[in-house]
């Protein structure tokens, strides 16, 4: 199926439903799919092989997404937060191709071969002009690319991601019911339009008929306020974000009536602070959802009934369960497996390897990482249990050797964040001349703790090896705004600390 196709099916079934913005005078679906349309024929015109995005949410996104795939053209949204130097990078790499832009990121990035720039406000007056031009139908077969993603370069030279349509559209149809949304249900959607979460959510809410209301960028007060103003029903955030929106709720008390559901991802979610949100929102249904760029969005979900079990069991491994990531989707299949490749019994730890029609695994100009038999080695290293239930405990690449012992860094990080005191931490390797790495810990934390308190509070739970050989306090923790810790300025600043 091609992205087309969804658009083509919400204008048809759901015309008159508000799809984008306010429910008193935003776009319908009817609507929004004209504009795309006006702006899929306008693109189709333009120069360049490819559609990029810089800009902030807005009505664009959706619109480029859409137009994109209607013209025939890959959709590549770019990091706006990137370094002048790394986005003129990135840029450099798009081309040839019309880039839709937001505000100053034409003169940031400067003149560049291959490279013509539309600002926002041009495209969407492409897209709002009722005397355009409407592409008929969409160019293109499944097969062909409908997004590139760059990967976040946490810990190097960022990648192209390849989506074909084929991907995307077998993830929506297989974990979205057709106009399943009731029509006052509304999503809130504030992660950032190069993200896959940002595609996913664009994707899915056309598909079931759910409202979406954007945020230009995350901010705490903000995303309350519409939440309430704007009866938002569902909402996806990064663990950075939640702690955020907690401290919001609990100062004035008002709660978030409307929401029923609440899903994160992106990165590990404190214990603490899943525990304090269903504390603080127990009518709100909580989703735990792991996935990954090349596999087009999730791969395994823990739902609210998980969440209701493990809470309310008294037996260790169900209540173990609230740091998994639940089973996998039903459509996709996941394997742990060894070095060797070979798979290793129940609750051993290994590489986490997945396989289904939504996995691309494929990178531009790199080809495809799946092996002959369709299967895309994620490098997170996980476990399942007896039940079927996905724990992920970090990047292979993060692995610490210690004096020829490999330590994972979610391990020791898991245990930190048990102490009463500790609201993040972060573990990573750093340079020892007798170890030849050695254990070096951030944290922050809310109350007054010992470097040596924690030392021993890790020691009595894991072997001493374990045990971090320095511990830094930090007012915050280098995280980029999709919620993913970055490992490697961390590294570099804790190694100079330290060193």
């Amino acid at each position: 199926m091609h992205l087309g196709m969804l658009l083509d099916m919400a204008a048809d079934g759901m015309a008159d439903r508000v799809a984008l913005g306010p429910l008193a005078d935003g776009l319908t679906f009817a609507e929004l799919a004209r504009r795309a349309r006006r702006l899929g024929a306008a693109l189709a015109l333009r120069p360049g092989e490819r559609v990029g995005l810089i800009d902030l949410n807005s009505s664009a996104v959706p619109l480029t997404l859409f137009g994109s795939a209607i013209a025939g053209r890959p959709f590549v949204p770019i990091n706006y937060r990137l370094a002048d130097p790394q986005l003129r990078a990135i840029v450099a790499r798009t081309a040839p191709a019309t880039i839709i832009v937001g505000e100053g990121v034409a003169d940031r990035v400067g003149p560049i071969d291959g490279i013509e720039f539309l600002s926002r406000a041009q495209a969407l007056a492409l897209a709002e002009d009722p005397a355009g031009v409407q592409a008929n139908g969409w160019a293109g077969e499944p097969e062909d690319i409908a997004v590139l993603l760059f990967t976040s370069g946490t810990t190097g030279e960022p990648k192209a991601a390849v989506l074909r349509h084929s991907n995307l559209a077998e993830y929506i149809i297989s974990t979205v019911e057709y106009a399943g949304s009731t029509e006052d249900e509304a999503a809130i959607v504030s992660v950032p339009p190069y993200h896959i979460a940002g595609i996913s959510a664009v994707l899915s809410s056309t598909y079931s008929g759910r409202r979406v209301v954007q945020l230009e960028a995350f901010e705490p007060h903000a995303w309350v306020d519409t939440v309430r103003s704007e009866s938002i029903t569902h909402a996806m955030v990064v663990p950075t974000m939640l702690g955020r929106i907690l401290d919001v709720v609990e100062a004035d008390g008002a709660g978030l009536p409307s929401l029923r559901s609440l899903s994160y991802g992106g990165g590990p979610m404190p214990l603490s602070v899943i525990e304090r949100a269903v504390g603080m929102l127990p009518d709100v249904g909580f989703v735990n959802a792991y996935g990954l760029t090349e596999t087009s969005s999730t791969i395994a979900v823990l739902g609210p009934d998980d969440h209701q079990a493990a809470f309310a069991s008294d037996e260790p491994a169900v209540r173990a369960r609230l740091a998994s990531v639940g089973r996998p989707l039903p459509t996709l299949e996941v394997s742990i497996r060894d070095l060797a490749g070979e798979e290793v019994p129940v609750d051993e730890r290994g590489e986490i390897w997945v396989r289904g029609s939504q996995v691309s695994g494929e990178y531009l100009g790199r080809g495809t990482t799946l092996d002959s038999d369709g299967w895309f080695p994620t490098r997170d290293e996980g476990h399942l249990d007896a039940e079927g239930f996905l724990f992920v405990h970090g990047r292979l690449d993060d692995v610490i050797v210690r004096g020829g012992e490999n330590l994972s860094p979610g391990e020791i990080e898991a245990v930190l964040l048990e102490h009463p005191a500790v609201l993040e931490a972060a573990v990573v390797g750093i340079p020892d001349k007798e170890w030849g790495e050695g254990v070096a810990a951030a944290v922050v934390t809310s109350g007054q703790v010992t470097e040596e308190e924690l030392r021993t509070h890790v020691r009595t739970r894991l072997r001493s090896s374990r045990t971090p050989d320095r511990i830094q306090f930090r007012a915050e923790l280098p995280f980029n705004e999709s919620g993913k810790l970055l490992r490697r300025v961390l590294r570099a600043e804790l190694a100079d600390a330290f060193a």
